[in-house]
């Protein structure tokens, strides 16, 4: 069955009210998340403690509210502390109770993980409306089939996606257009705590270097996989077959059609290697264009540190840009999209390079947090080493950061409002994964952060919908049910924007689905064109803003008013 619900067009109009400021408020207590990420560490500085755990939004009872799911890590090694032993980490996930506030019901709906969890992704594998649950581990990945009833089985034996290596980021995605969702899933290297290579630095031990790890002989970098799905619940292992033959120290994937040609194309963002872009021939195969796009370099010809990477038209030109965070004394680096010929690194004309530099950069991903109809930046920060402090002038926890885009005629640029929006008073702390999203469906995006052993947190956007919007959820037939690779174009009064709806982005997360447009000021949509990874085409004309839509393939309509 390929939809429970008829919906092919509806609406509901939702009240605003007007900000004079957009302001981030952490409501992690008034909305009932208490969720503290454990990562097991004893002292002994085991690499696997320093790369945290993601988050998704995810509408898992599809009621119209955002539900999240947090992913956990565990115990490295069995605990000897009589406190410990009753400590039992577990992922989350919390029902959006339509009123701010949401339930812990990991128990219920049996999607309570206990492995040393690290990223994350949803999406409808089978095409009965309802999203499954994609969990990569250190061990055993997990796969959590909704059941349509607010409960989940584990699927992952049944399925063939439960790999044993080291997996961390994870995305969804339609790459042969079958109408079914494959599943990327990146891993990182082999690794063994009993083989464990540490620094000891001025008689301090502290977390090595991944790349120390792999000169030991028995550590290497991991290749990913690729997995297609047979359309019958279970996947196939594709990977060398499509052309996806790399090793490297994978910690982050991007999925978008940068090309404009109609199919999903993949970025792999790598830890102290040259990230990877592959292009999508169309025909069930990639290509490995890394070198031709200069897409796994900065503008000296240099790889990075990869953390975390995102797809996005931040220019409004129709053509999607990509962003790579990295570590230390290394920029966020912000690619711009030449026509799909190649990538320009602009992080340092942007205004985005000397703000970041001095950051250990993790999360990173586009969105527009006042609606003013640009892509904004947001980058979370926190160091790698607990006790850097005692090194260098750097710091543990540390700020997160919000570059407004400022484009103008002229010239694009960013500029730090990160005090301005409060995110300096909210977000002092060890920072790894965010999660983009409107749980409160007012219009305005709002942040989930996974930190690093520590406490998670929801921050509300109050204020971002004095400007307009729109927001817009895909269900496919042809294509896959999620709408995953969609691609909208929405022209308003002076503004065109292009989006796509996709599967993990960020580090090790997952957005809502649906898409969001800022509108600025424009009180009419003149014209939304869409295309779904079908081929389908549609167009829609003189829509209202300031609500919900949901769009299906089919393009029946009924109205759905809460």
């Amino acid at each position: 069955m390929r939809c429970l619900y008829p919906i092919l067009f509806c609406c509901f109009i939702i009240n605003t009210h007007s900000y004079s400021q957009v302001k981030f408020t952490d409501v992690t207590d008034h909305a009932g998340i208490n969720f503290h990420h454990f990562d097991g560490r004893t002292g002994d500085k085991y690499l696997i403690e320093t790369l945290g755990s993601g988050a998704l939004f995810i509408d898992y009872d599809v009621d119209g509210d955002q539900d999240i799911y947090i992913v956990n890590a565990s115990h490295i090694t069995p605990p000897t502390n009589p406190t410990e032993v009753s400590i039992n980490p577990t992922n989350k996930l919390y029902k959006n109770n339509g009123d701010g506030t949401f339930t812990d019901v990991t128990k219920k709906a049996a999607v309570g993980d206990t492995g040393y969890g690290v990223g994350c992704a949803a999406a409808d594998i089978n095409n009965d409306s309802y999203p499954e649950i994609y969990v990569t581990n250190f061990g055993v990945n997990r796969l959590y089939h909704n059941n349509g009833n607010g409960t989940f089985t584990d699927i992952t034996e049944k399925s063939g996606v439960g790999d044993k290596r080291w997996g961390t980021a994870c995305a969804f995605l339609d790459y042969n257009l079958d109408g079914y969702i494959d599943l990327y899933v990146v891993n990182y290297m082999q690794y063994s705590v009993t083989s464990e290579k540490g620094w000891i630095i001025r008689g301090v031990r502290t977390y090595c270097s991944p790349t120390d790890q792999i000169d030991i002989s028995n550590f290497k970098s991991e290749p990913d996989i690729l997995y297609r799905n047979n359309g019958n619940g279970t996947f196939t292992d594709v990977t060398h077959n499509v052309g996806i033959r790399h090793r490297s120290l994978g910690l982050a994937i991007a999925v978008g059609d940068y090309d404009n040609d109609g199919d999903p194309d993949i970025h792999i963002a790598n830890d102290m290697e040259p990230d990877l872009l592959y292009q999508n021939n169309g025909d069930g195969t990639f290509t490995d264009v890394t070198d031709l796009s200069g897409a796994g370099y900065d503008e000296n010809g240099m790889p990075g540190s990869g953390m975390g990477s995102a797809f996005a038209d931040y220019d409004n030109d129709g053509f999607l840009d990509l962003v790579v965070s990295n570590a230390s004394s290394e920029p966020i680096i912000l690619y711009q999209n030449e026509n799909s010929l190649y990538f320009n690194d602009v992080s340092y004309p942007s205004g985005i390079g000397a703000v970041t530099l001095p950051y250990f950069k993790w999360a990173v991903d586009f969105f527009d947090y006042n609606n003013d109809g640009l892509q904004d930046l947001y980058v979370s920060n926190g160091h790698l080493q607990d006790n850097i402090n005692l090194f260098t002038d750097a710091t543990y926890s540390q700020t997160d950061i919000l570059m407004q885009n400022q484009q103008n005629r002229d010239s694009n640029s960013f500029s730090n409002v990160s005090d301005e929006v409060g995110l300096s008073q909210h977000t002092l702390m060890v920072g790894r994964s965010a999660a983009f999203g409107d749980y409160d469906n007012d219009g305005d995006i709002d942040i989930f952060l996974n930190h690093s052993n520590q406490p998670a947190k929801l921050l509300r956007n109050d204020g971002g919908n004095s400007n307009n919007w729109v927001i817009i959820q895909t269900i496919g037939s042809q294509s896959n049910t999620s709408g995953i690779g969609t691609r909208m174009k929405l022209t308003a009064g002076g503004l065109s924007l292009t989006k796509e709806v996709h599967s993990g982005s960020s580090y090790l997360s997952q957005n809502d689905l649906r898409l969001h447009f800022g509108l600025n000021k424009e009180t009419v949509i003149d014209k939304l064109e869409l295309k779904w990874s079908s081929g389908k085409t549609q167009q829609f004309f003189n829509i209202n803003v300031n609500q919900l839509l949901i769009i299906h393939e089919e393009k029946r309509m009924i109205n759905a008013q809460k």
